[in-house]
């Protein structure tokens, strides 16, 4: 291969690396310019276990929360939560490792088979309880407190 060749490669190589990149940071301006909620997700593990956090923005829409990974390709959400099946069975505070805001307060979050851990903040919780609560007269859920 001539070295005219091996810098063509290099430059699309360069230039895929930065169209990757620039697609990831207007997808993260385009999920901060709508809104939503800061919250950690992740598959329940064991308390002690602190790695699988993945950091996202959430939305209410109608009964879902619906939860982007900021750092991902995906353009719908990565995780969809339904209110009428969802049920919250422990809180806990975050421990030693895991890296959440102050005040942040985990829960553990049952929908149909699968146990989600949710990191979130004491505003975002407030919301995301009245949220879960007020659910319309007729409908069932899940719904119960963890102590």
């Amino acid at each position: 291969m001539s070295a005219t060749v091996i810098a063509e490669l290099a430059a699309i190589v360069v230039l895929t690396v930065l169209l990757v990149v620039a697609l990831l940071v207007l997808r993260r301006i385009r999920l901060l310019r709508r809104g939503g909620v800061d919250v950690a997700v992740r598959e329940a593990r064991a308390a002690e276990d602190v790695r699988g956090w993945h950091s996202g923005l959430a939305r209410y829409r109608g009964d879902e929360f619906r939860w982007y990974r900021i750092g991902g390709l995906r353009s719908g959400p990565d995780v969809v939560l339904d209110r009428t099946r969802l049920e919250i069975v422990d809180r806990r505070e975050p421990v030693a490792g895991e890296m959440h805001p102050s005040g942040s307060t985990v829960l553990s979050c049952r929908e149909g088979g699968t146990t989600w851990e949710l990191a979130i903040g004491a505003d975002a919780l407030t919301g995301f309880s009245s949220w879960l609560e007020s659910i319309p007269p007729g409908r069932s859920t899940g719904y119960r407190q963890a102590s």
